[in-house]
This record gives C-alpha cells, structure tokens and sequence, in this order.
C-alpha cells in the first residue's frame, strides 16, 4: 500500500510518527494471507469463527465491543467513525450486526491495508472503509456521522483535548462518543511494556476526573460511565489458563501483527489492572 506524501506531511505535523511505528508491522498483509492458507483459508469467505483470534485488538476482546455496542442505538442508518481501527475487528462486528456504515481512520498503513483486506474476505467492503489519518486532523467535515468509536487508543495521546474536539466537531448535535479505554487508577507507575507502549514516554493515562473534565471541556455530556476493571481481570485469568493448556500456540492471533513479545505486554496489562495501577473503563457521552 502507497502512502501519500499528504499523509507524511500530516505524521510529520501532528507528531505521531512515533506512535504509528509501534503498531506498524512490515509484511503483515503477507503474514496473514500465509496464516490463513496454512489453516486452509486461502480463498472463501471468512467467517467470524476464523478470524476470532486477531479481530478485537483490546482487552476483553469480542466482550467489550458487543457491551459497548448494546449500550448504544444503532441501526442500518448509523454512521460511525472507528477511531484507531486497527485491524478492523471492531467495525465489522457494527457493520455485520447492525447494518451500519463504518469509516474506519488508523496511524498505521500496514494496519489499514490488513483491514481492507479482511474486509472484503469477509464481504463487508460495502459497509466498511479505511484510510490512515491522524486522529487530531480528521480528515472529515463537521457533523459527518453519528457515532464515533474508539478502544484502546487515547492512552498514547497527548494532546487529549484535540483527541475528543476532533471527535466533537466531526459528530452531530446529539450524536456519541462511545469509549473503552485504559486509565490511570493511581498514582502508581506501570509495569512496562503494555499492548499500547513499549515506555512511560509514549504512554499517557488519565484519571476519571482528568478523562471527564477533558470531555466536558469539549462539549461532551457524560450518558454512562462504568468501570470494568474487575472484567477485564477475570477475563486474562481466563485467558491465561486456556494459554496453559494449549500444546502450542496458536498459529493465528495479534501476535502476528505486534510480534513475539505481545504475550508479555498482555500479562503486564493485567498486572497493571491487579495491582490497581490502571483501570478499564466503558463510557458513552453526547455532543451537547
């Protein structure tokens, strides 16, 4: 995939460059088509089952994203921006449960191209769409949709009152900010490295009141807000254990795109959750 000299201008400007070279993954689109092939799905329809694995790229996985999506209303008419869409398990999910347009904005070019990709395996490239953008210049008028998602990517942002303006200003009067994220739960430094940063110099976790604040700064009413961390817990017990009692690991899964050592970001992140030092939290505002 070709990315355009606009597009390195706009990394350049927004110093993101950085943040999208800890996600980008040289040769993912080839890796996944060979995984693919070795499991005898080389051409066909992908169905969920298959690609269950790599498609939720945050903690609590297909749980967290079907929670969120039943705390909102959303139907055929529904357009939601993905924010950080990653790979593109979560838009799909919208797109093949309710019918709904989703535009789907990355950092990374290889995450974005991998996208695409598993969009039209799983024939939903008429509903779902991707492109690299900065989530601090979204490339997108004002009052364009009337959801905007996002899991798992405000804590490598800096500037989070850009983060949520730009959401703001790209949604409807009434429309919503659906959010689950990591936040800080204390003043406790975390275990590194974690799923979103290999250090503290690319991590930035708010507190609820720091996160709430920012969000009311930019014209965001608070609809919910519920802490899942205790979830998030059981849930990487779970996962643990099924880890243990597998004989190998699985040839299919996100270590593909994060590499061998995103096993020990993911045990970090839940000692980060055991020890009280981060939180997992759901919430849902509207743009007043």
């Amino acid at each position: 995939m070709q990315v355009d000299t606009e597009w390195e201008k706009t990394m350049e400007m927004a110093g993101a460059a950085e943040f999208a070279q800890h996600y980008e993954s040289k040769d993912l689109l080839e890796r996944l088509k060979l995984a693919l092939a070795g499991m005898g799905q080389q051409a066909g329809r992908l169905g969920p089952e298959v690609l269950a694995p790599l498609d939720q790229f945050h903690s609590r996985a297909l749980d967290a994203t079907v929670e969120l999506a039943q705390a909102l209303k959303i139907d055929r008419s529904t357009r939601v921006l993905d924010i950080g869409s990653g790979l593109g398990g979560p838009s799909r999910y919208l797109a093949a449960t309710y019918g709904c347009t989703v535009h789907g904005i990355d950092l990374s070019a290889s995450f974005v191209e991998a996208a695409a990709f598993l969009a039209q395996r799983t024939g939903l490239s008429d509903r779902v769409t991707y492109q690299c953008a900065d989530a601090l210049s979204l490339p997108f008028d004002a009052d364009a949709f009337d959801l905007a998602w996002t899991q798992h990517v405000a804590m490598n942002i800096v500037d989070r009152a850009a983060f949520y303006r730009e959401a703001a200003r790209v949604l409807r009067t009434g429309g919503h900010l659906a959010v689950f994220d990591v936040i800080a739960a204390s003043g406790d430094p975390l275990h590194f490295p974690v799923p979103w940063a290999k250090g503290p110099e690319a991590s930035f976790l708010m507190t609820e009141d720091q996160m709430h604040g920012v969000l009311t700064e930019q014209g965001f009413r608070s609809v919910s807000w519920i802490n899942t961390t205790q979830a998030g817990i059981d849930w990487f017990a779970q996962r643990q254990k099924q880890q243990v009692q597998q004989s190998a690991p699985p040839a299919f899964g996100l270590h593909l795109a994060m590499g061998p050592g995103f096993g020990q970001m993911t045990a970090n992140l839940a000692r980060n959750l055991r020890e009280g030092r981060a939180a997992l939290v759901q919430a849902i505002y509207e743009k007043a």
